[in-house]
């Protein structure tokens, strides 16, 4: 069994509601989306051969109880599957980031699973796989990376579409870096009193700006 890993690193979770707590990362290559806003083109392609074993050992060694799995897009990969499964077997509180174009179906339901949903202005609305608002579970995460009104205006329809609000999972607005005003996001979530929505915004940047390894 091997990965095709980008890079490992020790940082704070920027995202989700874990944002602010110490987590070993691991960002595997590969992706099958090209965003307009993506921010890690650099885990397009190429990346380091590691076994299962060797990647989760990387992690856990990092000494932390939180990890994440990323990309990328790592469900790409076969492997991950058996890397998370040895994480939890760890008993590490396991994080996986995807892009939402494809199905989460096999990912073990006691990882935490944060689904982007692609909105219009990513160019990439058209690969959201929908099969996943289905299997949304109270532990999962949604998140919507808006770059305008109009992304906003369809994560709404979304939420409303899928009933997404009525099953306890967390639901996160975040603004596109440097294409929307976190305020004007802010004023937005306020006027329409988005109960069940979360502002999310990206603390690494914040603190690092676009350092790699973050």
């Amino acid at each position: 069994m091997a990965l095709t890993v980008c890079e490992t690193f020790l940082s704070l979770q920027g995202e989700s509601s874990y944002a602010g707590l110490p987590c070993a990362f691991i960002r595997l290559a590969g992706c099958n989306l090209r965003c307009g806003w993506c921010d890690t083109p650099h885990a397009f392609e190429g990346g380091e051969e590691m076994s299962v074993a060797e990647a989760a050992q990387r992690l856990l060694a990092f000494g932390v109880p939180l990890v994440e799995v990323t990309g990328g897009e790592p469900l790409l990969q076969e492997d991950v599957y058996p890397l998370t499964e040895r994480l939890l077997a760890a008993g590490a509180r396991v994080l996986l980031e995807t892009n939402g174009s494809l199905s989460v179906a096999r990912v073990d339901p006691r990882v935490v699973r944060i689904i982007d949903v692609k909105c219009p202005g990513s160019g990439m609305a058209h690969c959201n796989d929908w099969s996943n608002m289905a299997l949304l579970l109270a532990t999962d995460q949604l998140k919507f990376v808006l770059s305008g009104r109009a992304d906003y205006d369809f994560a709404l329809g979304v939420l409303r579409h899928h009933g997404v609000l009525n099953r306890g999972c967390e639901v996160l607005f975040a603004p596109a870096w440097g294409n929307l005003a976190p305020a004007e996001l802010a004023e937005w979530m306020i006027a329409d009193k988005l109960a069940g929505v979360r502002l999310q915004l990206p603390l690494h940047k914040l603190l690092w700006g676009e350092a790699r390894g973050r």
